[in-house]
């Protein structure tokens, strides 16, 4: 009997996309079933392209800069386009996956990725901008599976 992970993913920018994949994907390739519950913002992990996610950097004093910006100079226009990109060369720079195959790889170890219906209405996206092979499930469902795992995660 294989242990469980349940994630679930509420964030959508790209800082918070990497780590419910990043957790998904190790686990799964240490034999965990892993299940991911996405909700709210989370659901943008799921789009069928994820490579323009954005950081916010505005309310992220942990963010590490290069530089220091002081947090009215965040708020300006271009500051959130030009800080993720800095955050992608630097991830380059470091080897780091893109966010796409990091997906990917998770798909490939079984991960199975969950879209709440409830947001999908609320916010009425389209089944068709999401990747294929997704479940669209209440939080009930979800329950059942994390109730059952050995370890619970709320990113």
């Amino acid at each position: 009997m294989s242990k469980k992970l349940a994630i679930i993913a509420t964030k959508g920018t790209l800082d918070w996309a990497y780590p419910p994949l990043i957790l998904a994907s190790t686990a799964a390739a240490l034999g965990y079933e892993v299940e991911v519950f996405c909700t709210f913002y989370g659901l943008q992990i799921l789009k069928k392209d994820i490579s323009n996610l954005q950081v916010s950097p505005l309310g992220n004093p942990g963010m590490p800069m290069p530089f220091p910006v002081p947090v009215m100079m965040q708020a300006l226009p271009g500051m959130q386009s030009m800080m993720s990109n800095m955050m992608r060369n630097t991830m380059k720079k470091k080897n780091v996956v893109a966010l796409p195959d990091l997906r990917e790889l998770c798909v490939e170890a079984d991960v199975k990725f969950l879209a709440c219906q409830m947001t999908v209405d609320l916010f009425d996206m389209k089944q068709e901008d999401f990747m294929d092979g997704l479940d669209y499930v209440g939080a009930a469902s979800f329950f059942e599976f994390a109730g059952e795992s050995d370890i619970c995660l709320y990113i």
